[in-house]
């Protein structure tokens, strides 16, 4: 590794970002992380979709689509929220931001 990349970046740090970009390495993930994007609201960050919706959208089972939002909500990228019957699914605004805030910063730095 990079001896300035290596000063800046705490393990931590590393192991966080290394868990997100494997999370969303996987096609029906990013497709999954992807829909629940669009229906973001950056101002207030509580947009989401229901399980059943989410699952409708992707023409996924609702078990295949339970894992991939587990692994998706253990890298943190997203979020659930009990509301009622329904378990709404949102992307973790703030945890997406530090990713790409560590991406621009830490390894970005000779071309940005």
């Amino acid at each position: 590794m990079n001896k300035v990349l290596s000063e800046t970046m705490a393990p931590a740090d590393e192991k966080r970002v290394v868990m997100q970009l494997a999370a969303l390495a996987q096609s029906s993930r990013l497709r999954i992380f992807r829909e629940l994007i669009k229906v973001f609201d950056v101002g207030s960050g509580t947009r989401g979709l229901a399980a059943g919706e989410l699952a409708s959208r992707m023409q996924m089972p609702a078990p295949t689509l339970s894992f991939h939002l587990k692994e998706l909500t253990r890298a943190g990228l997203v979020s659930s929220q009990r509301q009622g019957r329904s378990v709404i699914y949102r992307v973790s605004g703030e945890n997406i931001r530090a990713l790409i805030d560590f991406m621009l910063k830490d390894c970005c730095t000779q071309c940005c």
